[in-house]
């Protein structure tokens, strides 16, 4: 799901939190640094202000669209601000966003600037209702009330969340940024607007086309294996319909992109919580999820999709949001054995 991932523990550089509780390193939320943005010398550009009804924590909201840390396409830096690259139905485009004083400034540049601007709040939860959301047990109420600011980005576009999905299926998380990091250098385009305040280039993910034409050669030395590149090439041949289903309702949405083969019930959450903003799309079939939900409100680490369904059951309707509120909370089993061994079939 966007935000799966339990939190590591800790680390030296790490912020605190809410009552000096630390904050989780992956639990869908990019560090952003706290503070009054300085403006940067980032020339021309198109910019829009917008005042949020209620908190809004940018580092939760836009979160779940970085993929890793080395993400090219996504970068949160010590000014406060978030910077994204995309590839909008008017072209590219870059955005810049920062938060003072209870608005929101967007800064965007390229061909989709006007589309990134107008899209801004609901990228930033304009049509999400945290208030329709009501916690049934007391871990989820505590770490609701510890991210007042948390609230699902909606972005309007299907294939920038639908491919890094793919890519994610069934291999360890490093993998899949990898292979995501190094396709989109190569066969991506540099983002518009200024590079250099970013502390290094931006990049936007391949067009459709672009993504068919890939060599099977540079699949298989990014790491990706011929199940998930053939899906890759099933799903861009189809882009414009795929495109279509954000008009959509998320179930509709699912039932659509799952025609696909390769794109299952995994795939599409992923990709629907992401681009439709589903607060109800909850993640199954993933490997840590159910015994992460099962362990905070059962004591349960070994349970599965069908009790971790079950348990979620109170928040229908918010399923997303309750399981993204558990893995902010901390609350995961402690592990019982190694990591999923990271695998590099570029190697072989």
């Amino acid at each position: 799901m966007a935000g799966r991932f339990a939190p590591r523990p800790t680390l030296p550089h790490s912020r605190e939190g809410v009552g000096g509780a630390p904050k989780p390193v992956r639990a869908g939320y990019a560090a952003v640094p706290t503070g009054v943005p300085r403006q940067v010398d980032a020339g021309p550009g198109r910019t829009r202000t917008w005042a949020p009804d209620g908190p809004l924590d940018l580092g939760l909201v836009l979160g779940p669209l970085r993929r890793g840390p080395a993400d090219p396409t996504f970068r949160a830096l010590p000014d406060g601000s978030v910077w994204r690259s995309t590839r909008t139905p008017a072209g590219p485009g870059t955005l810049r966003v920062s938060s003072y004083g209870g608005e929101v400034r967007g800064e965007a540049w390229g061909p989709g600037a006007e589309w990134l601007l107008e899209q801004l709040p609901e990228m930033l939860g304009a049509g999400d209702d945290p208030d329709a959301f009501a916690p049934r047990h007391r871990v989820v109420a505590l770490a609701r009330h510890r991210r007042p600011g948390l609230r699902l980005t909606r972005t309007g576009l299907v294939l920038e969340s639908l491919i890094p999905s793919i890519l994610e299926q069934k291999v360890t998380t490093d993998e899949a940024y990898r292979a995501w990091r190094l396709l989109v250098r190569k066969y991506g385009e540099p983002a518009p607007g200024p590079a250099s305040v970013v502390g290094g280039r931006m990049w936007v993910m391949p067009a459709p086309r672009t993504w068919a034409l890939i060599p099977s050669w540079e699949w298989h030395r990014a790491g990706v294996d011929n199940k998930r590149a053939s899906t890759i090439l099933r799903a861009v041949r189809v882009a414009a319909r795929l495109e279509q289903a954000v008009g959509m309702a998320p179930e509709a949405a699912q039932a659509r992109l799952e025609v696909v083969p390769g794109i299952g019930p995994w795939t599409s959450a992923e990709t629907v919580q992401r681009s439709h903003g589903a607060a109800d799309a909850v993640t199954v079939g993933d490997l840590h999820l159910p015994g992460i939900v099962g362990w905070a409100l059962a004591g349960d680490r070994d349970a599965d999709d069908s009790v971790m369904l079950s348990l979620l059951e109170p928040y229908a309707g918010q399923r997303h949001r309750a399981a993204r509120l558990i893995l902010l909370s901390g609350k995961v089993p402690a592990r019982r054995a190694p990591r999923m061994p990271r695998g590099d079939i570029g190697r072989l």
